[in-house]
């Protein structure tokens, strides 16, 4: 596996620079580095030589003649992947992870680790051979579980089931031939909104993602934050009540059950089988049964009952939400994940309930908001997690 990375700090910085700025040219990147004209000239130039940086056409005049824009090369190729409990998402993005091509499908993860890693690389090998892709620079993997990341397995995660401590990264490494990074699926999603969507524009913040499996995404200084051994943000499973219904990790009162999709389609069978949602019943009657894309339909559409529940899921996810503002004073939150049609409700109930409830100094000027990236989070955020780890000398 021969991998290309720069050389050193300066030439790690002007690659960011490129990456995330888009092309500049040498006038505009000696403005923002702090270093001698002559030697930012030879770091540019060796990164040129090693097929990393090229040259993009000509720059707009600053009074004397038009030097070159320069831009991350067009040979690097990054690959996002995010896996879900019953579904699979890839994107090939370039050297400024905008995204040239997306592939995706149903998977279920009960089928085990080797299945789906199978499947990855075949999806992976399909979106190359589309796209005339001859060599990777790196595959960065987004899963719904506890990473240790330093290892890039799984561990002890309640989602995927028969994977605990599976070698993910190196299984793919081996197969793809090129560098590979695996992390819980809701930090790469905060590397998403850090950078392409609102977090772009803050430093610390927090990203929570909802879903079949709820996450938290800690950025800090303008990098993910995991904590001593990876397990920072975890709070799917933080018991809201001893005596709460039973969660997927075999605790019970954990966040995720009363927030999860599994805990709304729960709820929602029980009001449709009761009679208490008319809507329910009849769309039970016809499918034989729920998804939490039938309850927001059943929300959205007037059903008060529905509407109730998702208000009950959007309170107890603000309690969760008062300590983690009080303790981390975010300068955002943003919430991910989120089924179409009930985000109004949902952010309403969420920020009546952190307003309310946290110190006044954690919130003054503390915006609570929906993602906008919609399903990009997850695979740019994967594709900037290889890309931070490559571009490092």
């Amino acid at each position: 596996m021969v991998v290309v990375r720069p050389e050193n700090p300066h030439q790690a910085r002007l690659l960011r620079l490129l990456r995330d700025d888009g092309p500049r040219s040498r006038a505009e990147l000696g403005d923002a580095v702090d270093l001698a004209r002559s030697r930012l000239a030879g770091e540019l130039d060796r990164l040129i030589e090693r097929g990393l940086v090229e040259n993009a056409g000509p720059a707009a005049s600053r009074g004397g003649r038009r030097s070159p824009l320069l831009r991350v090369a067009g040979s690097v190729r990054f690959i996002g992947v995010t896996v879900a409990p019953d579904r699979i998402d890839l994107a090939l993005t370039d050297g400024e992870l905008n995204v040239l091509a997306r592939t995706g499908e149903p998977a279920d993860v009960r089928g085990g680790p080797e299945a789906i890693v199978t499947r990855v690389v075949e999806l992976i090998g399909k979106l190359r051979a589309e796209a005339g892709v001859d060599r990777l620079t790196g595959v960065g993997v987004g899963l719904p579980a506890p990473v240790a990341f330093a290892e890039g397995m799984p561990v002890s995660p309640p989602a995927l089931p028969g994977w605990h401590r599976f070698p993910v990264r190196e299984a793919l490494a081996a197969e793809l031939g090129c560098p590979v990074l695996v992390d819980n699926d809701a930090n790469v999603m905060a590397l998403g909104e850090k950078h392409a969507g609102t977090g772009r524009a803050f430093e610390d913040f927090l990203y929570v993602k909802l879903g079949s499996a709820i996450g938290c995404g800690l950025v800090l200084g303008g990098t993910v934050y995991r904590g001593a051994t990876s397990g920072a943000g975890d709070i799917a499973h933080l018991r809201l009540a001893d005596d709460g219904p039973p969660c997927g990790c075999g605790e019970s009162g954990c966040v995720e059950a009363y927030c999860g999709d599994a805990a709304l389609v729960r709820e929602a069978t029980a009001a449709a089988r009761s009679g208490r949602s008319g809507p329910l019943a009849d769309r039970l009657a016809e499918a034989g049964g729920l998804t939490v894309t039938d309850v927001a339909r059943a929300a959205t559409g007037g059903d008060t009952s529905a509407q109730a529940m998702v208000r009950a899921a959007a309170r107890r996810l603000g309690q969760t939400l008062v300590g983690l503002v009080s303790f981390f004073n975010p300068g955002i939150v943003i919430i991910g994940g989120v089924v179409p049609g009930i985000g109004p409700v949902l952010l309403a109930e969420i920020r009546g309930v952190v307003y309310r409830r946290s110190a006044p100094l954690a919130t003054g000027n503390m915006p609570i908001v929906l993602s906008d990236l919609d399903d990009r989070a997850g695979v740019v955020g994967a594709a900037r997690l290889i890309s931070d780890h490559l571009l490092t000398p």
